[in-house]
């Protein structure tokens, strides 16, 4: 019941959706938690990003477990925002033992309408978002010997879709990143691995211009139009995914116990990955 008992775990993308999730569950089984999130929203991001009032939910939430947590608002693009993040963690809790580089966004648009704005926007967040999450975390890690280290792909980080170039460069980039960190950080204690997600029931894919997207015969198509399209995309016959769902995926790689389970990417895509390569 209390696998993390006093562990410390920064969580960005936190304010809601899977971070919320990650967050939660981990209060739950005993943690401390740092979360940061950006709470602004994009010009090039077609859906409305999390807000302050998201982010304070996830604080109650937490706390209402009886774990103590930090809330900053902080872009994952900026290096020196999540240093400082990650200094406020150490200096209030004394370390960071797990880190869970969860923020993303999607922006979908052909190769020729994909502006230098949305191209920057997708690195920025879903790439170099999550190598400055490891690069802050990863000194006070290797001082202390231990460290656990999820970081967030997608099933299009091994497989690709019409539209979604920016996504999956960015995508196929984090898993990258991720061995390379694995192979560098082995020697001190700290593992580094990848969860793949499927069709993740959150605002990323529950929103009017994916939907449009996906149905472009309908006018203002709603969930009942899309599920069918979207449950193509698995192979079990489910359109969506919760949540929770990935967070027993992180979970699992975050527990002290999955000492020798270091860059692997854990996919929980309803069977999508049994379609790429091994």
């Amino acid at each position: 019941m209390n696998a993390f008992a006093d562990r410390i775990a920064l969580i960005t993308g936190g304010a809601r959706g899977q971070g919320r999730a990650h967050a939660v569950a981990l209060a739950e089984l005993g943690a401390d938690i740092v979360i940061c999130d950006r709470c602004a929203d994009s010009p090039v991001v077609a859906y409305p990003l999390a807000t302050p009032a998201d982010m304070a939910e996830t604080v109650r939430l937490v706390e209402e477990r009886g774990r103590r947590c930090i809330a900053l608002q902080a872009d994952t693009g900026d290096r020196a925002a999540m240093d400082a993040v990650v200094t406020r963690g150490v200096a209030e809790f004394g370390r960071i033992d797990i880190a869970i580089a969860n923020a993303g966004v999607s922006a979908a648009a052909s190769l020729p309408r994909i502006s230098s704005e949305l191209w920057d926007e997708v690195v920025s967040t879903n790439l170099t978002g999550v190598f400055n999450t490891i690069a802050a975390v990863v000194p006070a890690m290797t001082a202390a010997g231990y460290g656990r280290i999820i970081t967030v792909s997608s099933m299009m980080g091994r497989s690709a879709a019409p539209g979604m170039a920016a996504y999956s460069a960015t995508k196929w980039g984090v898993i990258g990143l991720t061995k390379a960190a694995a192979l560098e950080l082995a020697p001190h204690g700290i593992t580094a691995n990848v969860v793949a997600p499927g069709n993740i029931s959150t605002p990323m894919v529950h929103n009017e211009a994916l939907y449009a997207r996906m149905r472009p015969d309908l006018d203002n198509p709603g969930r009942d139009d899309v599920e069918p399209i979207f449950a193509t995309l698995h192979a079990q016959p489910v359109a969506f995914l919760e949540p929770e769902e990935v967070t027993r995926a992180v979970l699992f790689l975050a527990d002290e116990k999955s000492a020798h389970i270091t860059g692997t990417v854990m996919p929980v895509d309803a069977g999508a990955a049994a379609r790429v390569t091994a």
